[in-house]
């Protein structure tokens, strides 16, 4: 049974909800599943932008096709060709074999690497600025190259004010009835799952981001339409916002995040209680996480959000801890920066993780570290007591 809903006059989603994938991308869990929206512009020609991933093929075909109520598949525009956005393009063109694709001079090499189709005279292609009229609406395309994949793009209907964001302003989390932001209370129920998603999948492409921002900036938008969760109708510049800050690697928020790895409870030991020191020194917005039960995801969803980062990890064959150490190279790989970190160290013969810690901060942009290979023994005992405390003070100097 079909289950599209109309957004505007002429104007419908066509998308559907995935609440049995455990992990987007075969790598981040997904507690609340996943939407993949799309989009079917009846006009003159209809006009459908992107499709889905297989797994909601039955629903996504039956919503296409009550939507379009009778009339014929005139046009599919591709914004993103990754395989969740675009699994089902043979089985528009088995459906309606006179449909012509709108893509961009990199859309169309995918598409060919990806499926064997015949698209000999149905494509059409576009580049920056290239509008095309449908009837009542004209769509003005806008290049996002890198967001985040080199071929993605984003369209604009210039007569409602719409733009169709591709993979940008997206969330992790199936759509629960409610298909706006102005239906559900983005702050509670979102906006973890959006910075998740947006610091994981798009977090290395900044610069990328900011060029779109600008772009967008130049347009007068009413409603943002992105691939992965609600559509944004009112209060837009709360999204733009946070892309804003994430995309210049710049703290959403003053505070605190210790990642701790501990093998057997004492580096853990350590970090609660400094945890305890921050807390006594004047510090309220801490966030904890043992790294060994936290997915890296959330990991880097957290380092993205707070101004100051503590990494406690013990020495782990003559190393850093293996989950530390992985934490630290997706760090890497997402660029980021313009961080505070400070690194607590223990090892009971030969403690290195501090230094080793410290030397892989130092590998990346704009990283400031307030210690120096602070190191304990197995155990903390009195004698660091202080130097942890003193620590703690400071931060909680720098967050006044």
């Amino acid at each position: 049974m079909h289950n599209y809903r109309k957004i505007t006059e002429d104007l419908y989603w066509v998308g559907g909800n995935d609440r049995r994938l455990e992990l987007f991308e075969n790598i981040f869990p997904l507690s609340k599943g996943v939407s993949y929206n799309a989009y079917l512009l009846m006009d003159e020609k209809t006009v459908l932008l992107d499709t889905a991933d297989a797994a909601i093929s039955r629903q996504f075909l039956e919503n296409v096709t009550a939507a379009l109520n009778g009339r014929s598949l005139d046009y599919l525009i591709v914004n993103h060709m990754e395989p969740d956005h675009c699994a089902l393009i043979e089985d528009l063109l088995l459906r309606y074999p006179e449909l012509k694709i709108i893509g961009n001079a990199k859309t169309f090499p995918l598409i060919n690497q990806f499926y064997d189709l015949e698209t000999e005279g149905k494509t059409v292609t576009v580049k920056e600025g290239d509008s095309l009229n449908f009837g009542r609406h004209t769509l003005h395309f806008v290049m996002a190259p890198m967001v985040h994949w080199p071929e993605v793009m984003m369209t604009y209907d210039e007569t409602d004010k719409i733009l169709f964001s591709a993979d940008a302003f997206g969330t992790f989390g199936a759509l629960n009835g409610n298909l706006f932001n102005d239906e559900i209370d983005f702050d509670r129920d979102w906006l973890d799952e959006a910075r998740r998603y947006y610091t994981n999948i798009v977090g290395k492409y900044g610069m990328q981001v900011q060029n779109v921002l600008k772009k967008a900036a130049g347009l007068d938008i009413l409603m943002l339409c992105p691939l992965h969760g609600p559509i944004w109708r009112n209060n837009l510049s709360y999204i733009l916002d946070k892309y804003n800050t994430w995309s210049k690697y710049e703290p959403e928020e003053k505070g605190v995040m210790i990642a701790a790895a501990s093998m057997y409870g004492n580096t853990e030991n350590m970090a609660e209680i400094f945890a305890s020191m921050l807390a006594e020194a004047g510090v309220k917005n801490i966030c904890f996480h043992n790294i060994s039960k936290t997915h890296v995801s959330e990991l880097i969803s957290d380092t993205f959000k707070y101004s100051h980062i503590v990494l406690a990890a013990p020495t782990y064959n003559n190393g850093i801890y293996p989950l530390m150490d992985n934490y630290l190279e997706d760090m890497k790989a997402l660029a980021v920066q313009n961080r505070t970190f400070a690194v607590l160290g223990n090892g009971s013969w030969a403690p290195q993780s501090a230094k080793l810690i410290e030397s892989k901060l130092g590998e990346m942009k704009n990283i400031r570290l307030i210690t120096e290979n602070f190191a304990v023994k197995s155990a903390l005992k009195t004698e660091h007591t202080q130097l942890l405390k003193e620590l703690a003070e400071k931060i909680a100097e720098e967050l006044k």
